[in-house]
């Protein structure tokens, strides 16, 4: 608990501090999209597939801050610095780099507790790996979108 707790300090922190490019209308998209995919997926591969889990493999109270506060900012970090106008080698990288960056970071949640608090059943970081590109890709796309109905909205 003491890991999840100190993450989610620090990335909080972090992603406000360092915020000069979102609306608050922005961070909500955010975090309610983030939540919202997390818990989409997680319900099948932690709930139902039992392929990892936050704590206990049970629905659990202190899973709820995994759940709701922890990737967000960490979402909100990665926008911040995307290379929206780079060339698309450039944008993959960044994606790349972020997708190991992330994927260090779940490994020394693996740690046991009080640091750790994520533990795998058949998931494996491999799945991890190719997955977390096209989940960063997803909130971009999710996130100019947001910014584009943004810019078309129309007063009534």
């Amino acid at each position: 608990m003491i890991g999840l707790i100190l993450s989610i300090l620090v990335f909080n922190v972090l992603a406000f501090k360092t915020n000069k490019r979102f609306t608050t209308n922005q961070i909500v998209h955010i975090w309610m999209f983030t939540i919202a995919a997390q818990h989409i997926f997680d319900v099948f591969i932690n709930f139902k597939f039992r392929g990892y889990w936050y704590f206990t493999q049970e629905t659990d109270w202190q899973g709820i801050f995994a759940y709701t506060v922890l990737i967000p900012p960490v979402n909100m970090l990665f926008l911040t610095y995307y290379p929206f106008s780079g060339k698309l080698t450039k944008k993959a990288a960044y994606i790349l780099l972020w997708s190991v960056a992330v994927l260090l970071y779940e490994v020394v949640a693996l740690l046991p507790a009080p640091w750790g608090y994520f533990h795998y059943g058949w998931w494996t970081w491999w799945y991890s790996l190719l997955l977390n590109p096209l989940l960063f890709w997803m909130v971009v796309q999710y996130y100019r979108w947001v910014c584009k109905l943004e810019r078309d909205s129309k007063t009534i």
